[in-house]
């Protein structure tokens, strides 16, 4: 027979009341609940995305189903260690919002619930790639990239970041998050139209490849003007010279993507001067 106050731990009212009990408490102390929370999804998605490759899930590396699809937007194998400086930053930031000075702070507060979503997207996405449920890594993808851009807007409103600390242990992590899952995006993209044998309405696949990367430098100019983004334009950088290096002799594709790859450097360049008279507690 089971001790007593084991069997009564099991019973569904008692599962009942500890779930009342977090939601009572996360709705009148969310600054107690949710940093712990980010600090715990955070390490899940780490975990999650170790496995993948470690394992690796469903007997398939991530990038070994990425090499099935013959498509164009896709980087050199070395510029998938962006990852590494990604869940550094992550990490560092889910450490940083434990701290009690800035627990209450409203300008974390409004990041950690778009942060959790993040995570669970990011999750979900790993699962569903190495499950080969392609269409439905759109969704979860698209998830990501919403969570992210609100997180951006969120960060952009109002006052910036009150102290260097939060500049690099917040502001860059996102900006470095934001930047590369944007370039993820497109290549999901490509690879699930292929999957599904999109035929590109008439048009080659360099053809929208070229449509893909004036996409990329239309985006960079614009946060470059707008924002004076300097993180997220340098990971936009980084990305294109990995799809340079990736596809050498291409042709149209080559010279477009290091075209691009040039229109893109010289929007950092723009960022980083009109960043040059800037107080040092501005945006990374």
């Amino acid at each position: 027979r089971e001790h007593g106050v084991y069997a009564r731990a099991r019973h569904p009212l008692y599962g009942a009341l500890l779930l009342l009990g977090l939601g009572w408490l996360l709705l009148t102390s969310p600054w107690v609940v949710l940093p712990w929370l980010a600090l715990l999804s955070a390490l899940a998605t780490v975990a999650v995305n170790a496995a993948a490759n470690a394992l690796p899930l469903n007997g398939l590396k991530t990038g070994e189903i990425s090499d099935r699809f013959a498509v164009y937007f896709v980087p050199a194998g070395y510029v998938f260690a962006v990852w590494g400086l990604i869940y550094v930053g992550i990490l560092a930031f889910s450490v940083y919002q434990l701290r009690p000075a800035v627990r209450e702070d409203p300008r974390l507060a409004g990041v950690r619930p778009w942060f959790l979503a993040s995570n669970l997207a990011n999750a979900a996405w790993v699962f569903l790639w190495h499950y080969e449920r392609f269409p439905l890594t759109l969704v979860a993808m698209g998830a990501l990239l919403a969570s992210l851009v609100a997180i951006h807007l969120h960060l952009r409103r109002g006052l910036g970041p009150s102290s260097p600390w939060e500049r690099w242990l917040v502001d860059a992590p996102f900006s470095l998050y934001l930047g590369w899952i944007s370039v993820a995006t497109i290549a999901n993209v490509t690879a699930v139209l292929d999957y599904a044998g999109w035929s590109g309405w008439g048009l080659s696949q360099e053809a929208w490849m070229g449509v893909a990367l004036a996409l990329v430098v239309a985006l960079a100019w614009l946060l470059a003007l707008r924002e004076r983004e300097g993180v997220f334009l340098a990971v936009l950088l980084w990305a294109l010279v990995g799809i340079g290096v990736r596809f050498p002799n291409s042709g149209f594709v080559t010279l477009a993507t290091w075209g691009a790859a040039l229109l893109v450097g010289l929007a950092l360049a723009a960022a980083l001067w009109g960043r040059a008279g800037r107080p040092s507690g501005g945006y990374p």
